[in-house]
């Protein structure tokens, strides 16, 4: 696949001194999900709002499609569809004129079948004459992505999509972004819900402090820095871990009543077996064993409390 997205180096500092992007660099190819993850105030929203022309870049460089986003600005913006954490909608207009209005904005001709098609995509074909503000949460954020949509962008940006909406919705919207996926939409996505990169994402980047921490694939992510534990449930509970299991680094359980043990599935041993053994000379009785693979949360928040990564 061919980079559709380029930062190279993109600093963003305000009055005052406060520096909300140091350097960011990154390639995002055509075609592909990535979600950009980081607590408040990471500098994801900064970011997006740089890259779609919001604010003005202190230095580096950003090209769309080949396009620089301050020398060759209307170009470049022409190719990007923006879906914004927080709904602005005229609330006395229709839902199609206010589609239709965005498909102008970019210059676009009219065409009412390309409109039709969004909106019977994303639901709201029944409600294209509807007034904006009789919509629901869920509708008003679907009107938004087909705002987004209504110029062909060839690149999409959601920021926090799915904010404030039930969990059905929420499932919905993964299917929609499935779906422009399909159809060759690059997305990049911010989010705190992290099942949702989780489940729908290629790569993930992580932000912290205006700094770009990495960005990998979503599965070789969680292969490199996923843990494994094996859970150890004891048929009589414990106040504490035995001294002669202490060098297991062994952790008990809610209540005493197992032992927690964390290990490394690419190790070339795994020591569970040991580990099994040495439960039984402690003179402990297993009733059963469990297993949990880390998630990308797990992964997510290891990372942003760290000082280094």
């Amino acid at each position: 696949m061919s980079v559709i997205l380029s930062i190279k180096d993109l600093r963003k500092s305000y009055a005052g001194g406060f520096e909300a992007l140091k350097g960011v660099s990154l390639d995002i190819e055509e075609g592909e999900i990535l979600a950009l993850l980081g607590p408040n105030g990471a500098g994801k929203t900064t970011l997006i709002s740089t890259v779609c022309g919001i604010t003005t870049p202190t230095s580096g460089s950003v090209t769309v499609g080949g396009h620089d986003i301050l020398t060759d600005f209307r170009a470049a913006r022409s190719l990007i569809g923006l879906v914004p954490q927080d709904i602005f909608l005229e609330p006395f207009e229709k839902v199609w004129n206010t589609v239709r209005f965005s498909r102008g904005l970019f210059g676009k001709p009219r065409d009412d079948s390309k409109l039709e098609e969004i909106l019977k995509k994303l639901s709201l074909w029944e409600k294209r004459l509807s007034p904006t503000k009789e919509l629901s949460g869920g509708m008003k954020r679907r009107v938004l992505i087909a705002k987004a949509l209504a110029h062909d962008p060839r690149v999409l940006f959601l920021d926090e999509p799915t904010a404030g909406v039930d969990v059905e919705l929420r499932k919905d919207m993964w299917d929609i972004v499935a779906e422009l996926k399909a159809s060759g939409v690059t997305i990049i996505l911010t989010t705190h819900y992290i099942e949702e990169a989780e489940a729908i994402a290629d790569r993930v980047g992580v932000i912290r402090g205006g700094e770009l921490l990495l960005v990998e694939e979503k599965d070789q992510l969680m292969q490199r820095m996923g843990r494994k534990q094996l859970e150890v449930q004891l048929t009589d509970p414990i106040t504490e871990v035995p001294a002669s299991l202490a060098h297991l680094n062994l952790e008990l359980g809610q209540g005493g009543g197992s032992l927690i043990y964390t290990y490394d599935t690419r190790a070339e041993r795994t020591g569970i077996t040991a580990l099994l053994n040495e439960v039984a000379q402690a003179g402990l009785v297993l009733a059963d064993v469990q297993t949990r693979q880390s998630s990308l949360e797990d992964i997510f928040v290891g990372l942003v409390s760290e000082d280094v990564v």
